[in-house]
């Protein structure tokens, strides 16, 4: 009868220890996952908008984070612009205010891009 216990008490005990590196193995896998699929993409993204941020020089039209539109009149300070939301009216904002940069020659292109009104929507109103 003893024997018999022993014997499954060593079984229980190389199971439980199975199961507790299987464990560690599955957490360390779905971490990988994790950083591979949110942490990684979210820090290249943050890279891109630094360098874009700080390549904004005088001249330059941009997108403020409020959605306004502005000039670049001044930008020789590392931490804020003065910039020009109508003709005569200018304005301090910071660099990391800004939300994006207009490149002329894309600016048609993203224009074109923007999805129109279908004419089912002007069709309702016959």
């Amino acid at each position: 009868m003893f024997i018999n216990d022993a014997f499954a008490q060593a079984a229980e005990t190389s199971a439980q220890q199975g199961s507790v590196f299987g464990t560690v193995i599955q957490l360390a896998l779905i971490f990988l996952i994790f950083y591979l699929l949110l942490i990684r993409p979210q820090q290249k993204k943050i890279k891109q908008h630094e360098a874009l941020l700080n390549a904004i020089k005088k001249g330059d039209q941009v997108i403020t984070g409020g959605g306004i539109f502005a000039k670049v009149v001044k930008a020789d300070d590392p931490l804020e612009l003065t910039i020009e939301i109508a003709p005569g009216l200018e304005v301090r904002a910071s660099r990391g205010s800004i939300r994006d940069v207009i490149v002329p020659e894309n600016a048609a292109e993203k224009i074109k891009k923007t999805p129109k009104k279908t004419s089912a929507a002007n069709s309702n109103k016959k």
